[in-house]
Protein backbone atom coordinates (compact mmCIF):
# COMPACT_ATOMS: atom_id res chain seq x y z
CA UNK A 1 0.00 0.00 0.00
CA UNK A 2 1.21 3.39 -1.15
CA UNK A 3 2.13 6.58 1.03
CA UNK A 4 -0.75 8.71 1.59
CA UNK A 5 1.45 11.67 2.25
CA UNK A 6 4.32 12.66 -0.30
CA UNK A 7 8.35 13.24 0.72
CA UNK A 8 10.26 15.99 -0.62
CA UNK A 9 13.83 16.77 0.04
CA UNK A 10 15.42 20.46 0.32
CA UNK A 11 19.28 20.62 0.70
CA UNK A 12 21.14 22.90 2.77
CA UNK A 13 25.09 24.08 2.09
CA UNK A 14 25.51 25.07 5.72
CA UNK A 15 28.33 27.22 6.00
CA UNK A 16 27.95 26.38 10.03
CA UNK A 17 29.10 22.54 9.49
CA UNK A 18 30.61 23.23 5.60
CA UNK A 19 28.89 20.29 4.37
CA UNK A 20 25.40 20.11 2.01
CA UNK A 21 22.55 18.14 4.27
CA UNK A 22 19.59 17.08 3.13
CA UNK A 23 16.00 17.75 5.01
CA UNK A 24 13.76 15.03 3.97
CA UNK A 25 10.07 16.52 4.22
CA UNK A 26 7.03 14.52 4.64
CA UNK A 27 3.82 16.24 3.80
CA UNK A 28 0.64 14.97 5.04
CA UNK A 29 -2.38 13.69 2.60
CA UNK A 30 -4.42 17.30 1.40
CA UNK A 31 -1.32 19.32 2.07
CA UNK A 32 -2.22 22.74 0.66
CA UNK A 33 0.51 25.65 0.77
CA UNK A 34 -2.76 27.57 1.95
CA UNK A 35 -3.05 26.28 5.33
CA UNK A 36 -0.56 25.99 8.21
CA UNK A 37 1.62 23.74 9.76
CA UNK A 38 3.26 22.75 12.59
CA UNK A 39 6.69 21.85 11.70
CA UNK A 40 8.67 19.04 13.57
CA UNK A 41 12.43 18.53 12.60
CA UNK A 42 13.72 15.02 13.63
CA UNK A 43 16.96 14.57 14.09
CA UNK A 44 18.18 10.86 13.81
CA UNK A 45 15.85 11.64 10.73
CA UNK A 46 16.11 8.05 8.78
CA UNK A 47 15.70 6.22 11.89
CA UNK A 48 12.39 7.95 12.75
CA UNK A 49 11.20 7.24 8.97
CA UNK A 50 11.99 3.82 8.77
CA UNK A 51 12.15 2.52 12.74
CA UNK A 52 9.83 5.08 14.23
CA UNK A 53 7.56 4.76 11.03
CA UNK A 54 6.63 8.72 11.63
CA UNK A 55 5.67 8.92 7.96
CA UNK A 56 3.29 5.46 8.67
CA UNK A 57 1.78 7.64 11.66
CA UNK A 58 1.69 10.43 10.17
CA UNK A 59 -1.00 8.80 7.82
CA UNK A 60 -2.77 7.41 10.42
CA UNK A 61 -2.95 10.33 12.48
CA UNK A 62 -3.79 13.06 10.15
CA UNK A 63 -6.73 10.48 8.26
CA UNK A 64 -8.22 10.25 12.30
CA UNK A 65 -7.88 13.76 13.10
CA UNK A 66 -5.64 13.12 15.95
CA UNK A 67 -3.00 15.21 15.60
CA UNK A 68 -3.04 18.62 13.81
CA UNK A 69 -1.82 19.56 10.64
CA UNK A 70 2.12 18.72 10.95
CA UNK A 71 5.04 18.46 8.02
CA UNK A 72 7.64 16.19 9.51
CA UNK A 73 11.28 17.55 8.54
CA UNK A 74 14.09 14.39 9.01
CA UNK A 75 17.64 15.38 8.94
CA UNK A 76 20.05 12.76 9.17
CA UNK A 77 23.84 11.60 10.18
CA UNK A 78 26.81 10.27 7.79
CA UNK A 79 28.09 7.78 10.49
CA UNK A 80 28.14 7.14 14.26
CA UNK A 81 30.70 9.32 14.66
CA UNK A 82 29.38 12.24 12.67
CA UNK A 83 26.38 11.80 15.46
CA UNK A 84 28.68 11.97 17.77
CA UNK A 85 30.06 15.18 16.93
CA UNK A 86 27.34 17.07 15.83
CA UNK A 87 25.27 16.02 18.70
CA UNK A 88 26.91 14.73 22.03
CA UNK A 89 26.97 17.98 24.68
CA UNK A 90 30.82 18.12 24.30
CA UNK A 91 31.24 17.30 20.51
CA UNK A 92 33.54 19.40 18.35
CA UNK A 93 30.52 20.45 16.19
CA UNK A 94 27.79 20.55 18.17
CA UNK A 95 27.96 24.87 18.87
CA UNK A 96 28.06 24.72 14.81
CA UNK A 97 24.84 22.24 14.55
CA UNK A 98 22.82 24.26 16.60
CA UNK A 99 23.68 27.48 14.74
CA UNK A 100 22.77 25.31 11.86
CA UNK A 101 19.54 24.46 13.29
CA UNK A 102 18.51 27.75 13.68
CA UNK A 103 20.58 30.19 10.98
CA UNK A 104 20.23 27.89 8.41
CA UNK A 105 16.97 24.97 8.65
CA UNK A 106 13.96 27.00 10.39
CA UNK A 107 14.51 30.22 7.98
CA UNK A 108 14.61 27.77 4.34
CA UNK A 109 11.23 25.74 6.43
CA UNK A 110 9.89 29.29 6.96
CA UNK A 111 10.41 29.77 3.24
CA UNK A 112 9.55 26.69 1.80
CA UNK A 113 6.40 25.76 3.89
CA UNK A 114 3.46 27.44 5.52
CA UNK A 115 4.19 27.01 9.12
CA UNK A 116 3.48 29.51 12.19
CA UNK A 117 6.88 31.02 12.26
CA UNK A 118 7.34 31.04 15.33
CA UNK A 119 8.99 28.59 18.40
CA UNK A 120 5.10 27.49 19.30
CA UNK A 121 4.81 26.02 15.84
CA UNK A 122 8.26 24.28 15.63
CA UNK A 123 9.73 21.29 17.04
CA UNK A 124 12.45 19.43 17.44
CA UNK A 125 12.64 15.78 18.01
CA UNK A 126 15.57 12.95 18.65
CA UNK A 127 16.22 9.73 20.70
CA UNK A 128 19.39 9.24 22.78
CA UNK A 129 21.99 11.81 22.13
CA UNK A 130 18.94 13.47 18.89
CA UNK A 131 17.18 14.19 22.34
CA UNK A 132 20.04 16.03 23.94
CA UNK A 133 20.71 18.25 21.07
CA UNK A 134 16.73 18.93 20.49
CA UNK A 135 16.87 20.07 24.42
CA UNK A 136 20.27 22.11 24.61
CA UNK A 137 18.77 24.29 21.39
CA UNK A 138 15.20 24.83 22.51
CA UNK A 139 17.06 26.06 26.55
CA UNK A 140 19.32 28.41 24.09
CA UNK A 141 16.42 29.33 21.51
CA UNK A 142 13.01 29.15 22.89
CA UNK A 143 11.44 31.55 20.69
CA UNK A 144 12.57 29.35 17.35
CA UNK A 145 11.80 25.87 19.10
CA UNK A 146 9.34 25.94 21.37
CA UNK A 147 8.66 22.26 22.10
CA UNK A 148 10.36 19.42 22.19
CA UNK A 149 10.12 15.16 21.82
CA UNK A 150 13.26 13.51 23.47
CA UNK A 151 13.27 9.95 23.78
CA UNK A 152 16.43 8.56 26.22
CA UNK A 153 18.30 11.60 26.32
CA UNK A 154 21.92 11.64 26.87
CA UNK A 155 22.14 13.11 30.20
CA UNK A 156 25.32 14.45 32.31
CA UNK A 157 26.28 17.05 34.21
CA UNK A 158 26.75 20.29 31.94
CA UNK A 159 23.46 19.21 30.43
CA UNK A 160 22.07 19.28 33.83
CA UNK A 161 24.01 22.88 34.54
CA UNK A 162 22.04 24.28 31.37
CA UNK A 163 18.73 23.12 32.55
CA UNK A 164 19.32 23.68 36.19
CA UNK A 165 20.20 27.79 34.97
CA UNK A 166 17.27 28.36 32.25
CA UNK A 167 16.24 31.13 33.80
CA UNK A 168 12.59 31.67 31.61
CA UNK A 169 11.54 27.73 30.21
CA UNK A 170 7.50 28.90 30.40
CA UNK A 171 7.47 29.19 26.78
CA UNK A 172 8.70 25.94 26.08
CA UNK A 173 6.68 22.08 26.19
CA UNK A 174 8.48 18.74 26.13
CA UNK A 175 7.89 15.17 26.03
CA UNK A 176 10.64 13.20 27.74
CA UNK A 177 10.80 9.57 28.21
CA UNK A 178 13.24 7.34 29.82
CA UNK A 179 12.78 3.19 30.02
CA UNK A 180 13.29 1.59 32.99
CA UNK A 181 16.20 -0.94 31.82
CA UNK A 182 18.07 1.84 30.40
CA UNK A 183 21.15 0.90 33.41
CA UNK A 184 23.67 -0.39 31.20
CA UNK A 185 23.46 1.51 27.84
CA UNK A 186 26.92 1.26 25.59
CA UNK A 187 27.65 4.59 23.82
CA UNK A 188 29.97 5.51 20.86
CA UNK A 189 33.07 5.93 22.67
CA UNK A 190 33.44 2.44 23.92
CA UNK A 191 31.92 3.40 27.29
CA UNK A 192 28.62 1.70 29.29
CA UNK A 193 26.22 4.39 31.07
CA UNK A 194 23.49 4.35 33.10
CA UNK A 195 20.67 6.64 31.58
CA UNK A 196 18.00 5.98 34.04
CA UNK A 197 19.36 7.94 37.04
CA UNK A 198 20.84 11.37 35.14
CA UNK A 199 17.24 10.97 33.44
CA UNK A 200 15.02 10.43 36.34
CA UNK A 201 17.46 13.86 37.88
CA UNK A 202 16.17 16.03 35.00
CA UNK A 203 12.86 14.52 35.18
CA UNK A 204 13.15 16.05 38.95
CA UNK A 205 14.61 19.65 37.84
CA UNK A 206 12.32 20.46 34.76
CA UNK A 207 8.90 19.60 37.02
CA UNK A 208 10.21 22.43 39.66
CA UNK A 209 10.10 24.80 36.30
CA UNK A 210 7.61 26.57 34.84
CA UNK A 211 6.99 25.16 31.31
CA UNK A 212 4.58 22.00 30.20
CA UNK A 213 5.85 19.27 30.64
CA UNK A 214 4.89 15.30 29.86
CA UNK A 215 7.03 12.42 31.27
CA UNK A 216 6.91 8.64 30.71
CA UNK A 217 8.55 5.79 32.11
CA UNK A 218 8.48 3.22 29.63
CA UNK A 219 8.57 -0.52 30.27
CA UNK A 220 12.37 -1.19 28.06
CA UNK A 221 15.58 -0.96 26.75
CA UNK A 222 17.62 2.09 25.02
CA UNK A 223 16.63 0.64 21.49
CA UNK A 224 14.22 1.64 19.05
CA UNK A 225 11.78 -1.12 19.59
CA UNK A 226 10.60 0.83 22.84
CA UNK A 227 10.26 4.68 21.17
CA UNK A 228 8.59 3.05 17.93
CA UNK A 229 6.07 1.51 20.21
CA UNK A 230 6.02 5.13 22.34
CA UNK A 231 5.51 7.24 19.15
CA UNK A 232 2.06 7.76 18.52
CA UNK A 233 1.71 8.70 22.48
CA UNK A 234 4.38 11.34 21.71
CA UNK A 235 2.72 12.83 17.89
CA UNK A 236 -0.85 13.01 19.91
CA UNK A 237 0.60 14.67 22.94
CA UNK A 238 2.71 17.01 21.22
CA UNK A 239 0.61 17.76 18.29
CA UNK A 240 -3.03 17.79 19.61
CA UNK A 241 -5.32 18.95 17.58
Amino acid sequence: MGRAGTFKDFEINSSYLDETLTLKVYLPENYSPLYKYHIAIMQDGDDYYQMGRVATLSDKLHEKKRIADTIFVGIHYKDKYDRQDKYHPNGEKQDAYIKFLVNEVAPLLDEELPGYHMGSGRTLMGDSLGGTVSLMTALKYPSTFGNVIMQSPFVNRGVMEKVQNSKDLSSLAIYHTIGNEETDVPTTDGDRKDFVSPNHELRDVLNRKPLTYFFHELDGKHTWKYWQQDMERALMTMFRP
